[in-house]
């Protein structure tokens, strides 16, 4: 069995009725107190959204794309709120890693305003009134934000370039902007002034804002231990995970099988998956079969970073949320007098090699989702760019074949595949040589930013919840 990041084991959070778990403590909170105030778990995921926004500005914010799903009333649906490309850009382009031509048409706000009319009870404008306080009264960065902050390597105009552990960081300009939001909805957003800015600061123009709409769509599925792994399709990278579960369930399920599995499902993705394609066939068992006996040739992925948070309430709604601006800090520009970072989301647009006008780029970002004979078991996600399907493929065998709590699964240590070399955490040092033998390059990595981060809650047979929050991150999960 893999060892743990964690010297002294943490304890799974255990709670009778609901539970919330995200990767700073303030939004964490921040979605207690709006269950506490009669909200449900889309409220909840709304708020604690909104915070992580405000408390971990390098990797979301208002102007970062959304994906999410949600069991209620006996069901799954997923929320789409990715933007696209400008649409008036002549001809594909070459991806640009940063600056004004690697925004997209952020996302996330659209996708609140879904997910609060769709599912929650209180209304977007008190769901956002946490957020609002924070971002003006200001917030002590945490310790694992703080580190991966110093060494970012876009530091837009506004934001403290090394901003100590616990020291006090204040963005007014962001809460005039979400406290706007809170009184116009989606228009005090995409459109005005802070409309106008994001334009002016990007290659977007106001038609791509105005005809932007989030949407919903049904995930895709597999089986894998007696249990329903859920995640979206295209254009999210969702398929990988469910392709490499599939794949392993027809192995030993040893760390060279995880390891085999992860990289031909990512080279699938990366050769299939694209804005509106379907991807079906790669989670067929007629194809996961003869795949999994051939070689696999994989591409090396570009680099991006993101939040993750799950809720689940008292009535049994789960939401499964992550939003990203991508890399630390998105293109490095924040759309002037707004506070709202910009993405580079275009530049996932890598992995095809163009960007293409309106369509939307190659997403990192997946939120998953655990039933068992169509009854919610519980919500799960890993953030961290290109690490999120196959960190999922390990999460959830920790779970379910290796049965283990949520917060040893989520601390177990994680193996990175890109190309021919395998990165490997600390406690998985002692398989270099197991990595070796398939003809792989193992690397010793000591640097945890690069295996992501997350969260999961799962439910009991009886009724009640356990969950955990990676401690790569800041957060906590917490319930009653």
């Amino acid at each position: 069995m893999a060892g743990s990041i964690a010297a002294v084991p943490r304890p799974p959070a255990v709670a009778a009725r609901a539970m919330v778990s995200t990767s700073q403590t303030t939004a964490t909170a921040v979605g207690l107190r709006i269950l506490r105030r009669g909200g449900n778990a889309a409220d909840a995921a709304i708020a604690a959204a909104a915070a992580l926004c405000v408390t971990e500005p390098l990797a979301t914010g208002p102007g970062g794309d959304l994906f999410a799903l949600v069991f209620a009333d006996g069901r799954a649906e997923a929320i789409d709120a990715a933007g696209p490309a400008p649409r008036h850009i002549q001809g594909s382009l070459v991806p640009e890693r940063y600056g004004p031509r690697s925004v997209d048409v952020p996302g996330a706000v659209a996708g609140w305003a879904m997910l609060a009319e769709r599912h929650g009870r209180l209304g977007l404008d008190a769901c956002l009134a946490d957020a609002i306080e924070i971002a003006s009264a200001g917030f002590a960065v945490g310790p694992r934000c703080a580190g991966s902050w110093a060494t970012a390597p876009n530091v837009p105009e506004g934001f403290p370039h090394s901003p100590r552990p616990g020291e006090l960081v204040r963005l007014p300009e962001l809460a005039d902007t979400l406290e706007l939001i809170a009184r116009e909805g989606l228009a005090g957003f995409y459109a005005g002034r802070v409309g106008e800015a994001i334009c002016a600061a990007s290659w977007l123009e106001q038609d791509d804002l105005d005809e932007f709409e989030a949407r919903v769509t049904e995930p895709l599925a597999i089986d894998y231990e007696g249990h329903t792994v859920l995640e979206l399709g295209p254009p999210t990278q969702g398929v990988a995970a469910l392709e490499g579960l599939a794949l392993l369930a027809h192995t030993e399920q040893t760390l060279g099988d995880r390891i085999n599995c992860c990289r031909l499902a990512l080279e699938d993705a990366f050769r299939e998956v694209r804005d509106g394609a379907d991807v079906g066939h790669l989670i067929e068992p007629e194809f996961v079969a003869r795949r999994v006996t051939e070689r696999c040739r994989l591409a090396v992925e570009p680099a991006g970073g993101t939040v993750y948070l799950c809720v689940v309430d008292e009535d049994g709604m789960a939401v499964s949320l992550v939003q990203s601006t991508f890399e630390r800090f998105g293109s490095g520009i924040v759309a002037p007098g707004t506070g709202v970072v910009l993405n580079n989301r275009c530049f996932g647009s890598a992995v095809s090699g163009e960007v293409v006008p309106g369509r939307r780029p190659y997403h990192t970002i997946i939120p998953g989702m655990l039933l068992r004979d169509g009854e919610l078991v519980g919500p799960f996600g890993v953030m961290g760019g290109f690490i999120q399907a196959q960190a999922h493929v390990q999460l959830v065998h920790a779970l379910l074949h290796d049965g283990l709590d949520p917060q040893t699964a989520l601390d177990r240590s994680r193996f990175r595949v890109g190309g021919e070399r395998v990165r490997l955490e600390r406690g998985l040092w002692d398989s270099a040589e197991e990595v070796s033998r398939l003809g792989l390059e193992p690397m010793l990595e000591p640097d945890l930013y690069l295996f992501g981060g997350g969260q999961a809650i799962l439910r009991t047979a009886d009724g009640t919840l356990i969950g955990g929050s990676d401690s790569r991150k800041d957060g906590y999960a917490g319930g009653w």
